[in-house]
């Protein structure tokens, strides 16, 4: 990673404070977040549980700078993302963020190199270089030999590990994962999140995962229940 882009070790990486949304629905205004507060330290591990229709996948939208919070503020690399046109919450995203989802949204006209490549062509790398780091960190997740294929001649396990790589390649502080092992069988899933505990550890990446696999939760750092819109500790 690279040192010059992270924080001072003792700050978080990313941050959230008293985070509320609220939806309005017609007549109706629907509060789904009620003061949700996060902060999460370098290199750390935090799952993020929930019952379905708990706003785990809109918070985790706000910690992004994807959607906007009704209240409270967010802090990526100490950096205000409320105070951030929309370009350049999109360079800060670019720049300190990965993603992961749980259908993996890979471009299927373009091979796994050429789809772990965008986000550094996004930040303007040439292509030569985009792909040589493309292809070091599809190494990294496994996929060494399958950099040529198109996303529809991968598994839906390899598609998700392309995924990882897109999310990894820029060396982001905090990874945002959103159910990333939910479209898949239980053997390949386990795969996916041991390769993911295993980044966190080599690459010393923070990873924020929405999940509702306990098992999984278990190993991480830290785990976290989204209830009645705030999160508290999960025993």
């Amino acid at each position: 990673m690279n040192d010059s882009k992270m924080p001072a070790q003792s700050a978080p990486v990313l941050e959230c404070r008293d985070i509320k949304k609220v939806f309005n629905d017609g007549q109706l205004n629907v509060e789904v977040l009620r003061g949700a507060n996060l902060a999460v330290k370098p290199s750390e591990m935090i799952g993020i549980l929930g019952v379905s229709g708990a706003g785990k996948s809109t918070f985790l939208h706000i910690l992004g700078g994807l959607d906007k919070p009704s209240s409270g503020e967010v802090l990526v690399a100490g950096q205000n993302v409320n105070e951030l046109s929309t370009v350049k919450k999109g360079l800060l995203r670019n720049q300190y963020l990965g993603f992961i989802y749980q259908f993996h949204h890979l471009l299927a006209e373009f091979n796994a190199v050429e789809n772990v490549s965008m986000p550094l062509l996004i930040r303007g790398l040439s292509q030569k270089d985009a792909k040589e780091k493309a292809r070091a960190i599809l190494e990294k997740v496994g996929l060494g030999n399958r950099q040529q294929h198109r996303i529809g001649e991968l598994s839906g396990g390899e598609r998700q590990r392309v995924a990882i790589g897109r999310a990894l390649v820029t060396n982001p502080v905090c990874v945002l994962a959103d159910e990333p092992t939910g479209n898949l069988d239980k053997k390949t899933a386990r795969q996916v999140f041991e390769l993911m505990l295993e980044l966190n550890q080599s690459l010393k990446t923070s990873f924020v995962i929405v999940t509702h696999d306990l098992s999984f939760a278990e190993k991480m750092d830290r785990t976290m229940a989204l209830e009645n819109g705030t999160l508290v500790n999960s025993d």
